[in-house]
């Protein structure tokens, strides 16, 4: 009897363990099927149809329409500073009043000049007409009466410089009283009375800012400076311009555009710019920084979303769409402008499509989705032009 060749046992070996390990597979314990992804929580809204401004942004500085810094222009004792720090002021109210006794006096020095003069030119104008009376009927020399015309002359030209000095001494006069220029808010007091001041501090008595109307500057870069000039018509229309709080993005007042800058400025390719606002209820204040939007145009009746659907990915702009059956889709998109919170879109999304505003990196096409606060469709995108349904 032979014995079975090593090669041989080894094949039957093989076969056996493949036997086996077919057997396992077909009836072996089945592994269980993965779970369905839980639904990923998000915040929708819907695509409507609604204006949506074209606008151009900028942070500008508020500042007084008319800035006068009151200063004296005689020299004296400060009497008293009749106006409480803080107060509005009508212009030509008293601001200030300064000892007017040594100008007061001037005056009356200059009056009696005057006085004195105008009497000796009357008495020598007198004499002149008696003169050439005589010298019709050859009674006195005419070199006399050359001579006493000449003296007329004269005392007309000292009567003018007293009548100049009488001027000037009311002028001065008159400096003593400083009322105010503007309409406006006057600040901190700067110089007390009872203090000497002079015309040559440079310190000042009060500030007097006119704050309404009120001004805002900000600069706008070249390309957006053509934009403005071609919307205004060369600046020759106002543009409607909007100022907000930087802090609670609050709606502060509503002016125009009315002066752009002649130059552009070479060291930062800008050009300055310059809105007025009537600041009806106090709400812009000298010094204070706002964020200004100009409106170039309004695009009616466009498909919008709020700008925080959009997302950007390798192949460009998408967002996320939800289907009825709570499903998503990444959809590319075309905007045709971003104006505040608002996207207008030009293709790729339709008005009533519901979009993800919020969870969108916990997404993937295909994805399931929870929608917070309320079911899909409940949230608008905000703008601020007025909502409008589809045209038939």
């Amino acid at each position: 009897m032979k014995t079975p060749s090593r090669s041989r046992i080894v094949f039957i070996v093989l076969g056996a363990i493949a036997v086996g390990i077919v057997l396992w597979t077909v009836f072996g314990p089945k592994k269980a099927a993965p779970p369905d992804r839980p639904a990923v929580a998000v915040t929708v809204a819907q695509a409507v149809y609604q204006d949506v401004p074209v606008a151009i942004s900028a942070i500008g500085a508020v500042q007084a329409w008319q800035s006068d810094l009151i200063r004296t222009e005689v020299n004296g004792k400060l009497l008293k500073v009749p106006v409480a720090e803080g107060s509005f002021v009508k212009a030509g109210q008293l601001l200030a009043q300064i000892d007017p006794a040594p100008y007061q006096a001037a005056l009356m020095q200059a009056q009696g000049a005057l006085a004195r003069d105008t009497a000796l030119l009357a008495n020598a104008k007198l004499d002149l007409q008696r003169y050439q009376t005589l010298a019709k009927v050859n009674s006195i020399a005419g070199q006399q009466v050359d001579t006493q015309a000449a003296l007329v002359k004269q005392d007309e030209g000292v009567v003018l410089i007293d009548q100049g000095q009488v001027a000037a001494a009311q002028v001065n006069v008159n400096f003593t009283r400083i009322t105010s220029p503007v309409t406006g808010r006057v600040g901190v007091r700067l110089t007390d009375a009872g203090n000497l001041v002079s015309t040559t501090d440079t310190t000042g008595i009060i500030v007097v800012n006119q704050l309404q109307p009120i001004a805002v500057t900000f600069t706008v870069p070249e390309g957006d400076f053509q934009r403005l000039a071609q919307a205004s018509e060369g600046f020759r229309k106002p543009l409607r311009t909007q100022a907000f709080s930087q802090e609670t993005n609050e709606l502060l007042d509503t002016g125009e555009l009315v002066v752009a800058d002649n130059r552009v400025d070479p060291s930062t390719g800008t050009v300055q710019m310059k809105a007025r606002f009537t600041n009806a209820g106090n709400k812009l204040w000298p010094g204070q920084f706002i964020n200004v939007r100009l409106t170039l145009q309004t695009l009616k009746h466009v498909v919008a979303i709020p700008s925080a659907a959009v997302n950007d990915g390798p192949n460009g702009v998408f967002v996320y769409t939800v289907g009825a059956n709570r499903k998503v889709q990444a959809r590319p998109v075309t905007i045709q402008v971003t104006s505040d919170q608002t996207v207008a879109i030009q293709k790729g999304v339709q008005a009533g499509d519901t979009v993800v505003t919020d969870g969108q990196l916990s997404l993937m096409p295909g994805a399931k989705v929870s929608v917070r606060g309320g079911p899909p469709g409940a949230g608008q995108a905000k703008g601020t032009g007025k909502q409008k349904q589809p045209a038939s």
